[in-house]
């Protein structure tokens, strides 16, 4: 305890890490106010089916990565995941579209382009969302909630929804330009932050209720969460080391090179962006199955509406440890790490710089991507079995999936920064022991 306010005396001492703290704070507290403020011409009052069709399944995990906005039918009911769509849209064209890989290679001025062109596509995603979701709104509401109706509440609406998205997008760059963090990803994790008091307080009602399982079943379940947080933790923060010496050379009276350094691959390079594909090719065949009228097909939606049941999570555990392994593919490049190492007079002691270099490089890659590719496959199917053991399906998600992995990747990522401002003014770190290791290289920083 005494550590910890010596650590937080220090942070207080540094001016420039203080006002970031606070600018990040402030800027925090008006997402969260704006995710209240409900769209004009609907009744807050009469908002019960919506948040009853968003308490599980993909509208859920929604409404979570929202703060509850998509449920509150607020301004911000969209939240930043449009632009996720449209920066990962983006990411994979940089792979397939020459264009977009000329941008990369241009430094500041691609990244410029490359970021306006994100934002033009994420306006045309939030032009095509915003319409469905005010549909859905009519679907699940009364007409007496709306207080406008017609066009004019759907056009008025679309333009609030996309000016609302797109000034979280503003909030998150802020935050990321003169906060501590990532903004964008602090917005996401604040957004599921937010929806764990609700979570808890229902899962502290349902065990206190008749063989509900009491205080103690309570407590277990926390032990089991902490567990796997630990757990998560190694698999965001695990690398496997490559040793590369680069030869000595003197230029003047200085000696450059002669010692060995590390490439750290990490064990999940892919982050969470395999399972966000995962979910997504899940709800493809169930929307377009939903729609036919079949008996074949609706066995089909009922096999894979069952969110515990064994062919959901099996399907969506073989997708994540297959798409693990393309993204991991088509993000971590042998072939030009070998050349750059070669460029500057690195090798790998034992191996034979060029082709060597890079069979090898994607060797190890492809035996460390198994072990983890399957761990992050029992990471997205946790909430299932937490669901099964009678857990309530809001407090389930934290248990797994994207909640887990960005909370717990966003954390580590903010303490990482935090900490180095702190050894940068000669202060002691964040822990006692050791410091807290960032995440290099792991997709985008966002997910």
């Amino acid at each position: 305890m005494k550590k910890l306010f010596e650590t937080l005396k220090n942070i207080y001492k540094i001016e420039d890490l203080r006002s970031r703290l606070t600018v990040t704070f402030l800027f925090l507290i008006v997402y969260r106010l704006g995710s209240f403020v409900s769209l004009p011409g609907i009744d807050p009052a009469q908002l019960g089916a919506l948040k009853a069709q968003t308490s599980s399944g993909l509208l859920g995990l929604l409404n979570m990565f929202s703060g509850g906005a998509f449920s509150n039918a607020s301004i911000f009911a969209l939240g930043i995941m449009p632009y996720i769509s449209a920066s990962i849209v983006i990411q994979l064209m940089g792979i397939a579209v020459p264009y977009f890989q000329k941008l990369q290679k241009e430094g500041e001025s691609g990244r410029n382009k490359i970021n306006q062109i994100t934002r033009y596509l994420t306006v045309g995603i939030l032009l095509f969302q915003a319409p469905a979701y005010l549909t859905n709104l009519h679907y699940q509401l009364p007409e007496t909630a709306f207080a406008i109706k017609g066009a004019t509440f759907t056009i008025a609406s679309t333009i609030i929804l996309t000016a609302g998205s797109m000034f979280i997008m503003w909030l998150g760059e802020r935050i990321t330009d003169k906060g501590i963090g990532n903004g964008i990803s602090l917005i996401i994790m604040i957004g599921i932050i937010a929806r764990l008091p609700f979570a808890l307080f229902a899962e502290f009602v349902s065990r206190l209720e008749e063989q509900g399982g009491g205080l103690v079943m309570f407590l277990v379940e926390f032990v089991i969460l902490f567990l796997v947080f630990m757990l998560t933790i190694l698999l965001v923060q695990g690398t496997r080391k490559v040793p590369v010496q680069y030869a000595k050379r003197i230029v003047g009276n200085r000696q450059y090179g002669g010692v060995r350094q590390y490439i750290p691959l990490k064990v999940n390079a892919a982050g969470v962006m395999p399972i966000i594909f995962a979910q997504a090719i899940m709800f493809v065949p169930m929307s377009i199955a939903g729609f036919s009228g079949s008996e074949a097909m609706s066995g089909f939606v009922s096999a894979f509406s069952d969110y515990t049941g064994f062919w959901y999570n099996f399907t969506q555990f073989m997708l994540v440890i297959i798409f693990t392994y393309f993204y991991t593919a088509i993000t971590i490049n042998p072939v030009q790490m070998a050349e750059d190492m070669k460029k500057n007079g690195g090798f790998i002691p034992g191996v034979k710089p060029g082709k060597r270099t890079a069979e090898y490089l994607d060797t190890i890659m492809s035996r460390i991507t198994l072990p983890g590719s399957i761990f992050l496959g029992l990471v997205t199917i946790l909430p299932a079995f937490a669901m099964i053991m009678g857990i309530n399906s809001q407090f389930a998600h934290f248990y797994g999936g994207t909640s887990l992995l960005i909370l717990v990747g966003v954390i580590l990522d903010t303490l990482q920064q935090i900490e180095s401002h702190l050894l940068m003014r000669h202060y002691d770190g964040l822990l006692k022991g050791g410091r807290i290791k960032g995440r290099t290289g792991g997709g985008p920083s966002v997910i």
